[in-house]
């Protein structure tokens, strides 16, 4: 039989997850299957033990349960201890190992796909929630000169900086007259298609805007080019690099994301 592995959410139809672990395994001759799985709104716990009862090996937590996921894990990683937030778990016996891979995942997009390299860079993300908190370490240890948190709620982006050494927190308009290398948009104003307000200015020459939605043009990106960033780019790599650390992490096996990526890319 083969091992048994879902992507756990709410809503969970839209997910690509399952195409892009299937051909992870098709790639790497792992005998799998990787399903979507809806969990009631206030029924993600038991949906994780019937998931497990049935025989399943580990899974991936989508929104809006990754502090959930983060809360029933008894073994947490460091990076999900960091970001307090879960999205792989790993089912071994009675243990629940919690992981968070989406920081990976980003990092490995830059550097891999996008050809960024962060180090020395002066970072910006925008965003003080669950998205923000899974990348600010993986950030942080590829050494930029600077990484600043903004948010609407300012308190917010404080609590979240208090956590790392070296990072400041402010809101958006505190950053008139300041310029970044990378702009990182953990927000989720692309999923409805709004503006950040963001001070005209803030992107140095060379500079990428970056945006955790994916498969969309957002207004961000189109905010960024307009404002001077050199380069836009989604979140579509994010979501495959991430993918394949998951992949990793439960079949010992790193599989190549340019093939899978690319046939994402081309629809």
């Amino acid at each position: 039989m083969p091992d048994r592995y879902a992507v756990i959410g709410n809503p969970v139809a839209h997910s690509k997850s399952p195409w892009i672990h299937a051909r992870f395994a098709v790639q790497t001759g792992q005998d799998i299957v990787y399903q979507p799985l809806l969990a009631p709104k206030d029924g993600f716990a038991a949906t994780v033990e019937a998931f497990r009862a049935a025989g399943g090996r580990g899974a991936n937590v989508t929104l809006p349960f990754k502090e959930e996921a983060c809360a029933i894990s008894t073994r947490l990683s460091e990076r999900a201890r960091a970001a307090q937030a879960v999205n792989t778990l790993i089912f071994s016996g009675s243990e629940i190992r919690g992981d968070n891979t989406d920081g990976y995942g980003l990092v490995r997009d830059l550097a891999a796909n996008l050809g960024f390299a962060i180090a020395g860079c002066r970072i910006l993300l925008a965003g003080a929630g669950g998205a923000a908190r899974g990348v600010v370490l993986p950030l942080l240890a590829e050494r930029p000169s600077a990484l600043v948190i903004a948010n609407r709620t300012v308190d917010k982006a404080r609590v979240l900086a208090g956590g790392f050494a070296g990072v400041r927190a402010c809101g958006y308009s505190d950053l008139a007259g300041e310029g970044f290398d990378l702009v990182i948009n953990a927000t989720s104003a692309g999923l409805s298609d709004a503006a950040l307000p963001l001070p005209r200015g803030i992107f140095l020459a060379g500079s990428l805007a970056y945006d955790m939605v994916y498969g969309r043009d957002t207004a961000f990106m189109r905010q960024a080019r307009a404002d001077g960033a050199a380069r836009a780019a989604d979140g579509l790599g994010m979501l495959v690099e991430q993918a394949a650390e998951s992949f990793f992490l439960w079949r010992g096996v790193r599989p190549d994301t340019a093939p899978v990526l690319s046939a994402l890319r081309a629809g």
